[in-house]
């Protein structure tokens, strides 16, 4: 399977964001110990959260993962090779830079922080050079967003929805992003391995 990063009809993926909820925790916990240790890749991650409860996930898939895992902070310079998870209550965005930015505008699709505000701040960044992928989740959100990233040149992968514990977030975004590729996590795990091998060259 040839990886969306590798040489030829599009530049190499510097970036990925994915989107998760109900049931995503399960899908990350075997897509993102893909990556290996070294991958210069950005990794931007929005789980559906309680607002009101501190997330551990940071914490639990540090021990998960080769690469840095951190919870993401306001205007802090991205780093290639970490994981970013979005704080509880707050909208994750990229801003030219890059650069991380948190608000506290209104919840979209009920959710903040929303998939949706991070892909397409994400997309205006990264463009072409960017993977958005949309996991296993119960709402809209994820669908718009990854539209953006397809508008903007980037790569679009939805999990297969027979696949996923909830499948209503990634057959919303399959409609409204018709040429995402749609994948098993096991197919995903690999084209994501093969992006990090393309990094590292």
């Amino acid at each position: 399977m040839k990886a969306l990063g590798s040489t030829g009809a599009r530049p190499r993926i510097e970036a990925i964001v994915i989107g998760a909820s109900a049931g995503g925790i399960d899908a990350l916990t075997q897509l993102l110990p893909a990556l290996p240790a070294g991958a210069r890749l950005a990794v931007f991650v929005v789980v559906h959260l309680p607002p009101t409860q501190p997330s551990l996930l940071s914490e639990i898939f540090q021990r998960k993962c080769a690469l840095r895992v951190q919870e993401a902070q306001d205007k802090e310079t991205v780093e290639p090779g970490t994981v970013y998870f979005a704080p509880p209550d707050y909208h994750l965005l990229l801003d030219p830079g890059p650069q991380l930015a948190l608000s506290a505008d209104p919840p979209v699709h009920f959710s903040r922080p929303a998939i949706d505000v991070l892909f397409e701040s994400a997309a205006d960044v990264y463009g072409q050079c960017l993977l958005g992928i949309v996991l296993s989740g119960a709402s809209e959100d994820g669908a718009n967003g990854l539209l953006a990233v397809h508008q903007a040149g980037g790569a679009t992968l939805v999990q297969r929805p027979s696949d996923a514990a909830t499948p209503a977030m990634p057959l919303h975004a399959i409609q409204r992003c018709p040429q995402a590729r749609v994948l098993g996590l096991d197919d995903i795990g690999m084209l994501l391995r093969d992006m990090a091998r393309e990094s590292l060259r």
